[in-house]
């Protein structure tokens, strides 16, 4: 990516020495049109390839990351659970059990959940071939409502590097939550009429 960044900038600079180069050589209003012609014709083509860079760069910012060093494989004994009804304000916790299928130590660099209503807790040391892990989540309800689905996405040394397992649950209000205050409804005072210049 850094590499692909210093030929864009490369690039650019190339772009604007060429143009002060016509510009200066060639002159404003230069009546010669193979001239014109060369710088068109340049300008194009380095339109060209910068953009092809930048479609590039694109495409590969848009795939997934790739893990460094020695990969493993992770299993989890699910990858869904369900809460099932909860009161708004609850706060409930699953426990994902996991385990190091690969060969090498599964290293957990960072879970995270799709909001900050869902928190994962998960082990910061090495998990060795064959062993098992458990990363905990916690899904706060406050000032949810209905049915609630969150994302808890886990980094490591896997291919492909992110894991995704899932929570859900059906959040109903709480009934003994105090209800919302109303808003004063604003009184205008009575106007009365006034005579002005005495009465007839």
């Amino acid at each position: 990516m850094e590499k692909a960044n210093q030929i864009q900038i490369g690039l650019l600079a190339l772009i604007i020495l060429m143009l002060g180069y016509m510009m200066f050589s060639g002159g404003f209003g230069s009546s010669s049109s193979s001239s014109s012609d060369s710088r068109s014709k340049a300008r194009e083509s380095l339109t060209s390839k910068t953009n092809n860079i930048a479609a590039n760069n694109t495409a590969k910012a848009n795939e997934p990351a790739k893990p460094v060093g020695p990969t493993t494989n992770m299993k989890f004994n699910e990858e869904t659970f369900d809460f099932g009804n909860l009161t708004a304000g609850e706060k409930a916790t699953h426990t994902f059990k996991f385990k190091n299928t690969g060969k090498e130590p599964l290293v957990i660099s960072n879970a995270k959940g799709s909001c900050g209503c869902t928190v994962p807790k998960w082990p910061k040391e090495p998990i060795p071939p064959g062993g098992s892990g458990e990363i905990d989540v916690t899904f706060d309800s406050k000032g949810k409502k209905g049915k609630q689905t969150k994302n808890v996405t886990i980094t490591a040394n896997t291919d492909p590097v992110n894991t995704i397992i899932k929570i859900s649950a059906d959040v109903a209000e709480d009934p003994n939550a105090p209800a919302a205050a109303k808003p004063n409804a604003t009184t205008t005072p009575a106007l009365t009429p006034v005579n002005i210049g005495g009465s007839n």
